[in-house]
């Protein structure tokens, strides 16, 4: 089980030796998996803990606000996806001007070696850290022979192991930034594919204005304080798990309802194929549920009225039927 620590102070006096790096890891991506799983053979090798540190908020918000990215996933499912590599421990640093302003020499003796306990420190050829990002590998190196720590340079890879390729055909190195295009794009399958997994979504069941319900389509409204990078509008083929962990086939829809002259933007989902008897009380208004997208199905499209709107959506679903049970 994986020790989850929100701050200095929770790190047990006794930690240690450990495996350590550092970063932001938004959507925990094929690229941080490689880093990570190297980290932890060398953690396991060396009889030590393998840990990574994560920021929350991501720094970008602190220092630049306007024009931040919006993040691939919620602190939840980062430390989920974390957990699921088989770390023994995650470091979440709350991210402040104060934390900003310590000199790479600060972070590394306070965190690295005092309170973890580092034998060996794993960060990337452009790794930056430390007051204006001062810091970098040559600093790093230095510090470990100060300090007494062995550092492993590890760089995140796109091909190497898995093709993948952008739409010119290119491999290409994993990124938050390609996980973030092709969301914006309504790619979901080039975004599984970066991630190692579909891209999710995780917020509360809250009511809408039941047109679904009407049309004979109920939906689960997901709350507008949802976690999670929304993609482009559209339909699309996925999964609703539920908070008992039950996983749903759904038909998701990404939108304003331009058909009924819709604002604002919503995420929600029809689950299909649910026992008929199951209907009536299948509740999920104010649980907290996991939508996942694994195929776009076709963008969003106002129609003539609601016959055709229906007839599309019955289209829809029996369409994402038949993508998510292929798999």
């Amino acid at each position: 089980m994986v020790h989850i620590w929100n701050d200095l102070s929770e790190v047990p006096s006794d930690f240690g030796p450990s495996v350590v790096t550092f970063g932001n890891f938004d959507g925990v991506h094929r690229g941080h998996q490689q880093v990570l799983s190297q980290l932890i053979r060398t953690a396991r090798l060396n009889h030590a803990r393998a840990v990574a540190i994560t920021f929350d908020p991501h720094p970008a918000q602190v220092h630049r606000p306007e024009s931040a990215p919006e993040l691939i996933m919620g602190l939840e499912d980062k430390l989920v996806a974390l957990g699921e590599l088989g770390l023994d421990a995650v470091l979440v640093m709350k991210y402040s001007l104060e934390l900003a302003s310590h000199t790479p020499e600060e972070f590394v003796s306070t965190v690295l070696v005092d309170a973890l306990k580092a034998s060996h420190v794993v960060i990337g050829h452009d790794a930056r850290f430390g007051r204006g990002n001062s810091g970098d590998l040559s600093t790093m190196q230095e510090l470990g022979r100060k300090f007494g720590f062995e550092v492993l340079v590890i760089s995140e890879f796109g091909s190497e192991g898995f093709p993948i390729h952008d739409d010119a055909g290119t491999d290409r190195r994993c990124s938050s930034t390609w996980v973030r295009e092709a969301l914006r794009a309504g790619d979901v399958a080039t975004a599984a594919a970066v991630l190692g997994r579909p891209h999710r979504m995780r917020g509360e069941v809250v009511h809408g204005a039941a047109r679904g319900r009407d049309l004979g389509f109920p939906t689960a409204n997901l709350a507008s304080t949802a976690s999670g990078y929304i993609p482009a509008d559209g339909i699309y083929a996925g999964w609703l798990v539920d908070q008992a962990g039950t996983r749903w086939p759904a038909a998701i829809s990404v939108g304003s309802n331009p058909t009924f002259d819709g604002v604002s933007r919503q995420v929600e989902a029809h689950v299909i194929d649910r026992p008929e008897e199951s209907v009536e009380d299948f509740d999920l208004y104010d649980q907290t549920v996991v939508v996942e997208f694994v195929s776009r199905l076709r963008g969003m499209v106002a129609y003539r009225g609601p016959e055709a709107l229906v007839e599309q959506m019955r289209l829809d679903v029996v369409q994402a039927h038949d993508i998510l049970f292929a798999r």
